[in-house]
């Protein structure tokens, strides 16, 4: 039966994201940044029609690509949770108005379970992963041990200490750590935030889960401090909406026996 021209259409979001194609693309999107030929390894769907889906997820601005900094030639893809939360909670008050979609927030887990081990990594370890660090022990009041390390460190960046300050966080005294100094330790994540970082990452005992993070290095986005601020403050944010997921995550899986951590 036709539908009358009076009823109206259901919200493009289920039409957008029922098809079968697009659900696992997002469904892999949301757990690490992917390049096309990853995502044509999960999906098993050969790469045109992954592209073409990617472009309609890019065209409702649930997904988003940006260049590697590792090869120029590749892009990594990233799902916009919080754009499929504004859809949805959109849906749900078109079908009735009394309807609210409230954010996940992270429930720590009982005193008595083991913290949850997640490592940070980044080229200079001097932003980045510093700031995801910071904001993963401050969203979870410390129940999650969270470290940081870079390939190549360099002295924290001012501006990653002024963002964070501003919202109550404290990383003036931190120092930048290698890589190598985490390289025998034992993670449950393991989420590199730099493409170039993402291609050396060595092998880690476990092994954890990983994910990756494309994130432009905020610190390269202007010549000097003043003006790089804002690209600063953008990193904060985005990260701290990754971090919140990471969480969320973290707190709904059950934890295995404790490591042997070295």
């Amino acid at each position: 039966m036709a539908r009358s021209p009076a009823e109206p259409a259901p919200p493009a979001l289920f039409s957008l994201v029922g098809e079968p194609v697009r659900w696992s693309l997002l469904q892999h999107l949301a757990s690490s940044d992917r390049r096309v030929a990853e995502l044509v390894t999960l999906t098993g769907r050969p790469q045109n029609l992954v592209s073409y889906h990617l472009a309609e997820l890019r065209r409702a601005g649930l997904v988003s690509g940006r260049r590697s900094a590792a090869d120029g030639r590749d892009t990594y893809y990233r799902v916009h949770l919080a754009r499929f939360d504004d859809l949805l909670g959109g849906a749900a008050a078109a079908l009735d108005g009394s309807l609210a979609i409230g954010r996940r927030t992270y429930e720590p887990p009982s005193p008595a379970a083991r913290r949850p081990r997640v490592l940070y990594l980044c080229t200079g370890n001097s932003a980045r992963s510093q700031v995801a660090e910071a904001l993963t022990i401050h969203r979870s009041a410390g129940a999650v041990d969270a470290r940081s390390a870079g390939s190549h460190p360099k002295p924290l960046h001012p501006n990653a200490v002024r963002a964070l300050a501003e919202r109550g966080i404290d990383i003036s005294g931190v120092r930048s750590k290698h890589l190598d100094t985490v390289r025998r330790a034992r993670f449950d994540r393991v989420v590199t935030l730099c493409d170039k970082v993402r291609e050396v990452c060595p092998d880690l005992p476990g092994p954890p889960r990983a994910a990756h993070w494309s994130m432009a290095d905020p610190a390269a986005s202007a010549p000097d401090a003043d003006a790089s601020y804002p690209a600063f403050v953008a990193a904060v944010e985005d990260i701290d909406e990754r971090v919140q997921r990471l969480l969320f995550d973290l707190a709904r899986s059950p934890q295995e026996e404790p490591h042997a951590h070295r």
